[in-house]
């Protein structure tokens, strides 16, 4: 199955790295902590290298792991819009209308009331920032996984991540501003267009351009390509972790709780928006391989590009960031999870 004519393959199955993508964290958590407890000075000296508050060190590694997942985009995919109207219209829905501002609701009620005492209280609002953007922003990339795995339609897949990366090059910094700024957080307006640029426009543009220069070199360059530069997009991802728990080691240390609570609300969210998305398909009378992935896009999340920009906005050292990367820990089980459901309920998605 391809996604079009000139598409790289799905594959078939979800890569052993993928599957293994939460121990790969806890391991990048352990090793992250004893480095940043060990080598302090070194922390300190890559924090330091930064422009208007953009990190340059992580800035390289996050186009590292973005441009690989955008060059299977074909945004003229676009086009199949009208063979799936009714999927996309929900998806599109669950992305930026719902799961942003569900993602709000939740983290004012579990981060600013039920969990507020057993948090540390100069960073909640950090915590709530990195929970808006981990919801901001709909994945990109292993929701090509997910699909395939519930028997997804490939063209519906590609065709729905192309317009979710069109909208987010023009919606991600206003929802993410509308939403900080009804959380009471001051909004450093230059950093988060700066963001937006580096780590939106930047990698779109250059990997469409490596894309089409691909294409026209041979059929194969492209699927050569993504092979090739898999393993530097693991690598980037598991770097910018080790950094990450470097400097949020201390916090980790005194108060480990804090991880499960924040995972409280993600968790939520994310069988919300998958089951609601999936509800309003089944009443739209939509088929199966469609509704899949149409749950799957709806409750899944970029979170490389919400840790970037709360790295960006707030910090290392903040609560945004560790809130992103409590996504990455979660993400592989409970969108496995979703999947699931989806499977054994197909009988009665299409009584």
């Amino acid at each position: 199955m391809k996604y079009s004519d000139s598409q790289p393959n799905m594959p078939a199955k979800i890569g052993t790295f993928e599957k293994n993508l939460t121990w790969w964290v806890l391991a990048c958590i352990a090793v992250g902590i004893a480095l940043g407890k060990g080598l302090p000075s070194l922390f300190q000296a890559i924090a330091s290298i930064k422009v208007a508050e953009v990190n340059l060190p992580v800035a390289v590694l996050i186009w590292l792991m973005i441009i690989p997942m955008l060059l299977k985009v074909d945004f003229s995919a676009m086009k199949e819009v009208l063979a799936h109207s009714k999927g996309i219209g929900v998806t599109l829905f669950i992305n930026w209308f719902v799961k942003p501002f569900s993602m709000a609701l939740l983290a004012w009620i579990f981060i600013r009331h039920l969990f507020a005492d057993m948090l540390p209280v100069e960073q909640l609002d950090s915590y709530v920032a990195g929970l808006i953007l981990l919801a901001a922003a709909p994945c990109t990339a292993m929701v090509f996984v997910w699909s395939n795995l519930c028997g997804g339609d490939a063209k519906f897949t590609l065709s729905q991540v192309a317009i979710n990366d069109a909208i987010m090059l023009v919606a991600f910094a206003p929802i993410v501003a509308l939403l900080l700024g009804l959380s009471s957080i001051v909004v450093p307006w230059n950093t988060l267009f700066i963001s937006v640029v580096l780590f939106i426009v930047v990698p779109v543009v250059v990997s469409q351009w490596l894309r089409r220069m691909l294409l026209a070199s041979s059929p194969q360059a492209l699927d050569n390509t993504l092979k090739r530069l898999h393993p530097i997009s693991l690598s980037a991802l598991l770097a910018t972790l080790v950094l990450l728990f470097g400097f949020q080691g201390q916090q980790i240390l005194d108060q480990p709780l804090i991880i499960g609570l924040l995972a409280v609300p993600i968790i939520i969210q994310t069988y919300f928006n998958a089951m609601l998305a999936y509800r309003l398909n089944k009443k739209f009378k939509v088929a199966h391989c469609v509704a899949g992935p149409s749950a799957l896009i709806g409750a899944s999340n970029f979170f490389e590009l919400a840790v970037a920009t709360a790295i960006a906005l707030f910090g290392f050292n903040s609560g945004a960031a560790l809130a992103t990367v409590v996504g990455v820990l979660i993400e592989v089980p409970v969108m496995l999870s979703v999947v699931a459901i989806v499977n054994k309920s197909r009988n009665w998605y299409e009584a």
